[in-house]
């Protein structure tokens, strides 16, 4: 399925309590993220005090979002050592969690015994499920979404077996 940023925006503002969302790649090839990381690899990285100028719009859902009680968590399954993406990412992070998500770090050997399913998600409410399909360059493919309470109840226990593990941000160094 396609899905449009503002129709997933949307998604994330009907929330009531709670969106957690799984990441288990190392790399990503998100055209839109093209330019910055093209800047961080030249050595650009974004001052924590000069929001206005990392702040963007999916950092103000997110504060729309938290800011009425909804409770928003990230977990990152990341191989060790990091790639150069990661590195990327962690390095912008902070950004996330002054919008208000929780973001914790759990190396992928340390997941080896935790049953995952195959692809990144979106877990809304506890009852949706949108995963992520990714082809093994790390483009984004489409977007499955379920309802069903089996999906839904395995990719809760997933993502809570990862959290339980996991670094928060501010104690995960790369």
């Amino acid at each position: 399925m396609a899905q449009s940023l503002s129709s997933f925006a949307d998604l994330i503002r009907s929330v009531e309590h709670s969106a957690v969302h799984l990441e288990m790649r190392d790399t990503y090839a998100i055209s839109n993220e093209d330019e910055g990381f093209a800047a961080w690899k030249r050595g650009h990285r974004l001052d924590p005090d000069d929001r206005e100028s990392w702040w963007r719009p999916w950092l103000d859902l997110v504060q729309e979002v938290t800011a009425k009680g909804v409770v928003m968590r990230r977990a990152r399954i990341v191989g060790e050592p990091h790639s150069e993406y990661i590195r990327y990412e962690h390095s912008f992070t902070f950004t996330n969690v002054a919008a208000g998500e929780e973001i914790r770090w759990l190396p992928r050997r340390q997941a080896s015994d935790l049953t995952l399913p195959g692809n990144d998600f979106w877990l809304f409410d506890g009852r949706v499920v949108q995963f992520n399909v990714f082809d093994g360059d790390g483009r984004w493919a489409h977007t499955d979404e379920t309802d069903q309470p089996a999906v839904a109840r395995l990719c809760s226990t997933a993502f809570d077996a990862v959290w339980e593990r996991a670094v928060p941000h501010e104690k995960y160094a790369i």
